[in-house]
């Protein structure tokens, strides 16, 4: 497979990097819902223009009403919305849950797919019990009740969970917490009554919660997918939401970057543009060099997803490590180089910075990815 978006795929590249650089902008998305304290942290007219611009549902296939393309094409607006830290339910909504809904019985679609791709609803995934990304271990219960199920426990982090239409709950209903078998998947409408959230602002100024399910009683067609087989939806929900965060943060890195080398351009010191000095020209060319590979890492896996290769886990653990890893690196060279106004609110530099630090715990950090890909390595 060549590293390298076909005659399509760029026309998308060029629409969504207009489009975002013009709707999705820092001062006119996220500096405005954070300094109004919105409590949604994002826009929902701006949600409404990706449906509009059919991005909402690109990832829902033709015959549900979407347009049916794949993880790449997902991967080019994630970018965009990394490069300009649009704030938006994209990943979680487009990418994960339109995922999962993929395996949903016709009802199911017919209920929350429209809303998808008009981007009128918003949907949100609960997956961790925890404060760090371990989906191996599920403890929250789906116990059997009249002709559906009852769920009790606990979600940490549960992205735009406060904001959301309908949250996917991945719920054991049977086996040990630690099983691979024994998980199902359940579509849980926000006014289920039982389900109680605790929103809390993160550091990039998006906004979770803790969810508690305090015997939420669903009937049985909420299920997505199979009872007590929904761990092969879910991992397929995982990968998709793991490649598209790696891709939001080639997004992240190239736009610290890009803020970076424009800043090396104007500032003077000594009488010079700090972008003469030798040593941060060898700095800054070091950091286009990893964040081009983390690109190439990212595309790869995104390639193989679609593709449904057997590569495709493994290159997605790659890709999202790799890519936690250079954004940090992006962010850090950006701070310094910007000198002691890279700290202060007035310059973009930070918020790039602080959205990194969300990203990179999202769907496992860069030690977490790491360590998958030397157990699928047989280390």
């Amino acid at each position: 497979m060549a590293l390298y978006h076909d005659d399509d795929q760029a026309m998308l590249a060029d629409s969504a990097s207009q489009f975002m650089a013009e709707e999705g902008a820092i001062a006119k998305q996220l500096r405005h819902w954070r300094d109004c304290e919105c409590k949604d942290g994002f826009g929902h007219e701006l949600w409404k223009q990706f449906g509009e611009m059919g991005f909402a549902g690109m990832m829902v296939s033709e015959d549900d009403g979407g347009l049916g393309m794949g993880n790449v094409e997902a991967g080019i607006v994630l970018e965009e919305i990394g490069r300009n830290l649009t704030p938006s339910p994209f990943l979680t909504s487009s990418v994960m849950a339109g995922t999962a809904l993929g395996h949903a019985s016709a009802d199911l679609k017919e209920r929350w797919i429209p809303g998808l791709v008009s981007g009128e609803h918003v949907y949100a995934v609960a997956l961790d019990e925890g404060p760090k990304h371990r989906p191996e271990t599920i403890a929250t219960k789906a116990e059997r009740s009249g002709n559906g199920f009852r769920l009790s426990g606990s979600k940490d982090f549960v992205i735009h969970g406060a904001s959301a239409d309908m949250i996917i709950v991945a719920a054991r209903t049977s086996g040990g917490n630690s099983d691979n078998d024994g998980i199902t998947l359940f579509a849980v409408p926000k006014d289920s009554s039982g389900l109680s959230q605790d929103a809390v602002r993160l550091v990039d100024s998006s906004v979770a919660t803790h969810l508690k399910l305090d015997g939420v009683e669903l009937d049985g067609d909420a299920v997505i997918g199979e009872v007590d087989g929904g761990r092969e939806v879910l991992n397929r929900m995982l990968h998709a939401g793991r490649v598209g965060a790696a891709a939001e943060s080639v997004g992240v890195a190239r736009g610290a970057m890009d803020l970076t080398v424009d800043y090396l351009k104007q500032r003077k010191q000594f009488g010079r543009l700090i972008g003469e000095f030798q040593a941060l020209q060898h700095r800054a060319a070091h950091l286009y060099s990893e964040v081009e590979i983390a690109r190439a890492a990212v595309l790869k896996a995104q390639q193989l997803l679609d593709a449904g290769s057997e590569q495709a886990e493994l290159m997605v653990s790659v890709a999202k490590a790799k890519a936690g890893r250079t954004a940090g690196l992006a962010v850090r060279e950006g701070v310094q180089m910007h000198g002691g106004i890279g700290m202060t609110d007035e310059y973009d530099i930070g918020l790039y910075m602080k959205r990194d630090r969300a990203l990179s715990e999202f769907m496992g950090d860069a030690y977490y990815h790491a360590g998958r890909v030397a157990q699928l390595s047989g280390y």
